[in-house]
């Protein structure tokens, strides 16, 4: 049959693996450093990944292709969610994308006098984490901008231990895509599963966008999840402390 569906161009892709973490429907892989498609069947055609693009090297176009198969995205899905648990999931994307997930408990790999990483999951950049990492669920999910854990020592034991996260800059970075990407997220998790939501993120006026794209991401997912606060001061200390 003759339908629309995505072409990537191999010579400007760069292997980010944006497309990847966008397609909501795990069609794209990145295999030796360049983006695939990995089965014609996954690809709707309606083309989410080409705006996350920063090469231009994705587009769409109409040829002969197998049709949409919504049956096996979800299966295909499924079985992605479950690889996410293995605390060394093979796969070939990229690296700063790979879902991974492990249970933090490396006290004894510490040397002394140090704490040790209280982080379990990876990719933590909203950018890269995938809406339905295995990770969200049943989590209490913390959102963070990213100079947080410079300024606040004590980010992984006060904050991080027992959580999943997820981290930006609301300055810098795209707005819009993290308030979809956390509507998605929210949508994906829904009250049952996700426990709760904390926004930790600095004093300075611009940081505060984080906590206003939450409060917007929630009202559109249509989800009732406990939301909290937290501000951090430049030099380090709580100036709104959790709840």
């Amino acid at each position: 049959m003759k339908r629309s569906i995505i072409r990537i161009d191999e010579e400007k892709c760069n292997g980010c693996g944006l497309c990847m973490t966008a397609c909501a429907e795990g069609a794209i892989k990145v295999v030796n450093g360049k983006a695939r498609l990995i089965a014609e069947k996954y690809c709707d055609g309606l083309g989410a990944c080409l705006g996350e693009c920063p090469q231009e090297a994705i587009t769409i176009e109409e040829r002969e292709a197998d049709g949409f198969d919504e049956r096996a995205v979800h299966a295909h899905l499924k079985e992605g969610q479950q690889a996410d648990l293995s605390p060394h999931p093979h796969s070939s994307g990229c690296p700063s994308a790979k879902v991974m997930r492990w249970e933090a408990d490396t006290a004894s790999q510490s040397p002394p006098g140090r704490l040790p990483s209280t982080l379990s999951q990876w990719p933590v950049k909203l950018a890269l984490v995938s809406p339905q990492a295995s990770y969200f669920d049943g989590a209490d999910l913390i959102v963070t901008a990213d100079c947080v854990p410079f300024a606040y020592a004590n980010f992984h034991q006060d904050f991080l231990k027992g959580r999943a996260v997820v981290i930006g800059c609301p300055k810098l970075d795209d707005v819009n895509f993290y308030q979809q990407k956390l509507v998605e997220i929210f949508r994906q998790f829904r009250q049952s599963n996700l426990k709760s939501v904390k926004v930790i993120h600095m004093e300075v006026p611009c940081c505060f966008g984080l906590q206003h794209l939450v409060k917007e991401a929630l009202a559109q997912s249509g989800q009732d999840i406990p939301l909290d606060e937290v501000v951090i001061g430049i030099k380090g200390m709580q100036l709104k402390p959790s709840a």
